[in-house]
């Protein structure tokens, strides 16, 4: 097991403590945020993974990626609205990277859109939807993360979006 010094403290005399952090517990807590809160519904585990302070970084177009707070509650409700519309969204895990204090994954998101999601009515459509995420962990619990979400594929799938061929092909003409 890798340890790194992540975080640090300080004692009751005012000098400056290291703690140990396991590289291997901290993908642990990114497992039990893919399997058992998104694949088994337990969203009630955002309060447990995410501290109350979490800022998140989510990339998108046209958006600044300056971090925005993201508290267990809003974790779930943002999940509550995927999975309403898509009610069997799973997250396979395709790889995990741990380095001192920061987890990677790459995911594929899976669902059918059969809900309403984003105003968007149901389509009935399949999605399969990489994702690429980096979650820092301090004090066991999820304190910032960056997200990339296939978007444009998403939307593609979904056909709110025409195919990137016939994007090329009107910007070209």
């Amino acid at each position: 097991m890798r340890l790194a010094w992540a975080w640090l403290s300080f004692s009751r005399e005012g000098q400056q403590q290291r703690h140990p952090v396991s590289e291997e517990q901290n993908k642990v807590i990114v497992r039990r945020f893919i399997e058992e809160m998104w694949n088994q519904r337990k969203l009630h585990l955002a309060d447990e993974l995410f501290a109350s302070d979490c800022i998140t970084h989510q990339l998108r177009s046209e958006e600044d990626a300056v971090g925005m707070p993201r508290s267990p509650e809003s974790v779930k409700r943002e999940a509550a609205a995927w999975l309403s519309g898509f009610p069997d969204l799973k997250f396979v895990s395709e790889k995990i990277i741990a380095a001192e204090d920061e987890v990677v994954t790459h995911c594929t998101m899976r669902g059918t859109h059969s809900g309403i999601w984003m105003g968007v009515p149901a389509t009935g459509k399949k999605v399969s939807v990489p994702i690429i995420t980096i979650h820092r962990i301090v004090g066991g619990r999820i304190v910032e993360d960056w997200v990339l979400v296939g978007s444009l594929l998403l939307f593609q799938q979904l056909g709110v979006v025409p195919a990137t061929q016939t994007l090329v092909a009107r910007a070209t003409t």
